[in-house]
C-alpha cells in the first residue's frame, strides 16, 4: 500500500475545498499543517464529486487525527480494509472455516459493501444486504459465512479505532430468510403491475441519474420485457440478438469476481432462449446502430461504457429512494425478472415454455409464477368426474330382458 502522510497529534490543521469543474471529481478537499518535527508544511488532499462529500472526508480527517487514525486508514475501503487485516480479522479460526468465509468475501461481501468506507457502514446497509443475499437465493450456510466475515473485519476495525459499534452485528436475520422464503413461494406477488407501472419506473430512474442517462431506463424495460437478470443484461452482445426472428439468445452474465465485473454463463450454465416483443424492439433497433458491426460489442453500458451489475445500477440511479417515492418500497432490481415471469404467465404461456424462457431447473419453480384461475380449476374437477362416471346409456336402448324372464 503506497505510504500515505499522517496528520501528528496535537498540531494545528487547516483545511480547505477548491472547486475544479474541469475534474472528473471537481470538488478537491485539503488538510494542511506544519510537522512539529522538521517544521516543513504538509498537505493531504482527495477528489470527490460533491461538496458534502468533500466535507465529510476533511471532517474523519480531523476525527482521525484526534484519535490518532492514520487517515489512509481511516477512509480506507472496506474492500481495502479488508485486504489489508484479513489475517487479523480471521486469526485463531480452523482451516476448514476460512476457505468459505473468504469466498463470502470475495463473492458477495466485497461485490455489495466494498467501496464503502468503512466509517460509513450503517447497521441498516448491512440488514438490506443480508436481505438482497437472501432474496437471490443463496443458502442458509452461504448467507451465515458472509456475514460471519463481514463481522470479523468490522470488529478488527472496531479495535482499530475506526468506529465504536460493529454494525455487522444484525439479529434476526433468519426471520429475515423465512420472509423471503415466503416471498419466492408467491414471487408473483413482487411483480410491477403493467406497462405504464414499469414505463413511470425506468423514467424516475433516468430522471435521478446523473446526466438523465437514457441507458437506465432501457435496462429496466429490457430487463422487464425478457424475464431477465440484470447481469444477463449487461452480458448481451450484438451476435446475440437476431432480428429477423425478434429472438435473444442468451448465452452469458456479468458478475461481480476479484478484481472486478467479468463474464461467465449462464446460472444454468447453457443458453436459452427468449423472445423480444414489439415494446422493446424500438430501443433494441437503435442500440444495435449505435454499436455498429462489431459482433462482440454490449448492447447496454454504463454512461462511460462500463458493465453493468445490480449495483451500479442501484448507485446510479438512487433506486432505493425512487421507488420509495413510487410505493415500491420493497422492490429489487430482481423484481424486473419477477415482473416479466408474472406478465408472461399471466398472458397464458405455458408452463413448459415459460420454464425454458426463465431458465428454471424444476418445473415447480416455473409454477409458482402461475396465476391459479378458480374457473379452469372447477372445470378440471367436472371432467374428472364424467371421465370416472361413463356416460348412462339411455333406458329405450337398454337390452330389453327375453319372454317369460322375471326380473
Amino acid at each position: 500500500m503506497p505510504h500515505t502522510e499522517s496528520v501528528p497529534l496535537g498540531v494545528r490543521v487547516s483545511s480547505d475545498i477548491e472547486h475544479r469543474p474541469d475534474r472528473p471529481s471537481p470538488y478537491r478537499a485539503r488538510v494542511r499543517w506544519f510537522d512539529p518535527v522538521s517544521k516543513r508544511r504538509k498537505s493531504l488532499s482527495a477528489g470527490k464529486d460533491t461538496h458534502d462529500q468533500a466535507e465529510e472526508w476533511v471532517t474523519d480527517i480531523l476525527k482521525a487525527a484526534q484519535a490518532g487514525i492514520a487517515p489512509n486508514v481511516a477512509t480506507m475501503s472496506l474492500a481495502e480494509y479488508g485486504t489489508a487485516n484479513m489475517d487479523l480479522a480471521l486469526r485463531g479460526l480452523e482451516l476448514k472455516t476460512l476457505a468459505p468465509y473468504l469466498a463470502g468475501w470475495r463473492r458477495r461481501v466485497v461485490p455489495a459493501l466494498g467501496h464503502f468506507p468503512v466509517r460509513m457502514i450503517t447497521n441498516g446497509a448491512v440488514d438490506r444486504t443480508v436481505h438482497g443475499w437472501i432474496a437471490d437465493e443463496h443458502s442458509r450456510s452461504t448467507v451465515k459465512n458472509s456475514l460471519a466475515v463481514l463481522v470479523r473485519v468490522m470488529e478488527q476495525a472496531v479495535r482499530d479505532g475506526l468506529i465504536t459499534v460493529n454494525p455487522a452485528r444484525v439479529t434476526g436475520w433468519q426471520r429475515e430468510y423465512k420472509q423471503a422464503e415466503d416471498e419466492l413461494d408467491n414471487p408473483r406477488a413482487l411483480a410491477l403491475r403493467d406497462w405504464p407501472t414499469l414505463l413511470r419506473l425506468a423514467e424516475a430512474l433516468v430522471g435521478r441519474s446523473h446526466g438523465h442517462y437514457q441507458g437506465w431506463g432501457e435496462v429496466v424495460l429490457f430487463a422487464a420485457a425478457t424475464a431477465a437478470r440484470i447481469g444477463e443484461v449487461s452480458g448481451v452482445r450484438v451476435s446475440d440478438i437476431d432480428t429477423h426472428t425478434w429472438i435473444w439468445t442468451i448465452r452469458r452474465q456479468t458478475t461481480p469476481a476479484p478484481g472486478g465485473l467479468t463474464d461467465k454463463n449462464t446460472k444454468g450454465k447453457r443458453a436459452r432462449q427468449v423472445p423480444l416483443i414489439e415494446e422493446i424492439r424500438p430501443l433494441l433497433a437503435q442500440r444495435l446502430l449505435a454499436a455498429g458491426p462489431n459482433p462482440n460489442a454490449r448492447l447496454f453500458t454504463g454512461p462511460r461504457g462500463g458493465r453493468i451489475s445490480t449495483a451500479v445500477l442501484r448507485d446510479a440511479t438512487h433506486w432505493d429512494e425512487v421507488v420509495t417515492s413510487l410505493g415500491h418500497e420493497h422492490l429489487r432490481r430482481h423484481d424486473l425478472r419477477h415482473t416479466g415471469l408474472t406478465w408472461f404467465a399471466d398472458a397464458g404461456v405455458p408452463a413448459h415454455v415459460l420454464r425454458k424462457i426463465a431458465g428454471h431447473g424444476s418445473l415447480l419453480t416455473t409454477q409458482r409464477y402461475l396465476h391459479p384461475n378458480m374457473t379452469q380449476i372447477t372445470n378440471a374437477g367436472a371432467a374428472l368426474t364424467a371421465h370416472l362416471n361413463p356416460v348412462r346409456t339411455p333406458v329405450s336402448l337398454a337390452v330389453q330382458p327375453a319372454p317369460g324372464h322375471r326380473r
